[in-house]
């Protein structure tokens, strides 16, 4: 691919990564449409066992809502899935998908605990799963559209 093509691609990427961290900044520690509750009524939340709000929410799915299920459940994943797809064009050191799974982990631990400290939300394992199953996604699809490019390329990286 060409230098300038290249560097255009990277800089759309950046400035699309930027946006993204922004938004995931607001919907999970500002917006009070995603369980955000008044400060006075913040107290510490967590979940520590594997799959129990996952459970907990597709057994209770008909009492929670819809809405709730599916924001909850994949809306953790379809939130770090730009994470996965972004990061690899914007740094080339992150094109691994081990790389990617690690990264999207550790963004989701940063997030969890500051949801904890700060009591704006809840820690919960689960939404460690599904979010670096998302970043997980996110690196497949990148791939997954890359390949007639690469195909093209005769192998040559992103």
């Amino acid at each position: 691919m060409k230098k300038n093509r290249k560097s255009i691609i990277r800089s759309v990427g950046v400035v699309l990564y930027i946006v993204y961290i922004l938004l995931l900044l607001y919907f999970l520690f500002f917006s009070e449409k995603y369980g955000r509750v008044p400060q006075e009524e913040r107290e510490y939340r967590y979940n520590l066992v594997p799959f129990m709000e996952i459970r907990r929410f597709w057994i209770y799915r008909d009492k929670v809502g819809t809405t709730a299920f599916l924001t909850n459940i994949f809306g953790n994943v379809l939130a770090f899935i730009p994470f996965g797809f972004i990061l690899p064009i914007i740094s080339e050191k992150m094109r691994n998908g081990f790389l990617i799974c690690i990264s999207g982990l550790e963004l989701s631990l940063t997030v969890e605990c500051i949801q904890l400290i700060t009591r704006v939300g809840c820690f919960d394992v689960d939404d460690l799963i599904l979010n670096t199953l998302g970043a997980a996604l996110g690196y497949l699809l990148l791939v997954i559209c890359n390949h007639p490019r690469r195909k093209k390329y005769h192998g040559k990286k992103i």
